[in-house]
């Protein structure tokens, strides 16, 4: 069965923890798994950027990308998917250019080169899982003139798990959702999407922990039969959610949930 992992950010910044997070997933494929990654790499671009005297800003969360600074996402990310390809070993460094694998829209032209998810290529991705390679996707899409758009990740992971039918890993940051900001040890093993979106509402759930549970509520609401929102800052936290660790988003309601 397919399982999708989204990894990147500030998950992937230490090389080392990257590679043993990347062995972690070769050990889900030797097992039998068929992993598909999705990748950012914010901190990457970020340094790329500054590196070359682009000023760059983010507007609702999202980095607005002129044709200048979508140059160098796509090749900051290009680098980052080809080394995390070559540290899993049977993997392919890919983006939405490859067989079109993503297609995207622009979503707001005040933004620029930034794109909302319109398909995905789901024949080419169930053919490299076929033929036992991860495919390693960056988040870049195409758009309806063939021209690359800046996604976020966390979209195109949750419109990958939707097309598959497959589980979502969110390897993060934190270590999943608390029932209370104040206390680590306060975990939810379990979120339905009604409690999460009242937990938005109420604001339990708030600040960069938002668009975390909603794009593991979107995989969900897209065909994944669930989304985990777990840290990948560790190998020991990477192989908890690889096997289910964290917090697990699913549709519906739990038993006991209001």
């Amino acid at each position: 069965m397919p399982l999708v992992v989204k990894y990147g950010g500030n998950a992937m910044t230490d090389d080392a923890t990257r590679r043993t997070v990347a062995s972690e997933l070769r050990a889900l494929f030797d097992a039998g798994a068929d992993p598909v990654v999705v990748h950012g790499g914010g901190p990457f671009i970020n340094a790329a950027l500054d590196e070359a005297g682009l000023q760059h800003r983010f507007v609702r969360g999202l980095r607005v990308t002129t044709p200048e600074i979508l140059a160098v996402v796509e090749r900051v990310l290009t680098l980052l998917g080809k080394r995390l390809a070559q540290d899993i070993g049977p993997a392919l460094g890919l983006s939405g250019r490859d067989a079109t694998l993503v297609r995207a829209e622009v979503l707001d032209p005040s933004l620029g080169r930034v794109g909302r998810v319109s398909g995905v290529n789901r024949d080419a991705l169930v053919a490299l899982l076929a033929a036992r390679f991860v495919p390693v996707l960056a988040c870049l899409a195409l758009d309806p003139e063939g021209e690359p758009l800046n996604v976020n990740a966390d979209e195109v992971a949750a419109a990958v798990a939707g097309a598959l039918a497959a589980g979502c890993v969110f390897l993060t940051n934190v270590p999943g959702v608390l029932d209370d900001a104040r206390r680590p040890d306060s975990l939810l093993p379990v979120l339905t999407g009604r409690e999460a979106r009242a937990r938005i509402e109420d604001g339990r759930i708030g600040g960069g922990m938002i668009p975390k549970v909603e794009a593991a509520l979107r995989a969900v609401e897209l065909g994944a039969p669930f989304a985990v929102i777990a840290d990948g800052r560790s190998a020991e936290g990477a192989r908890r959610g690889l096997s289910g660790g964290g917090t697990r988003v699913i549709a519906g309601a739990a038993p006991g949930d209001g």
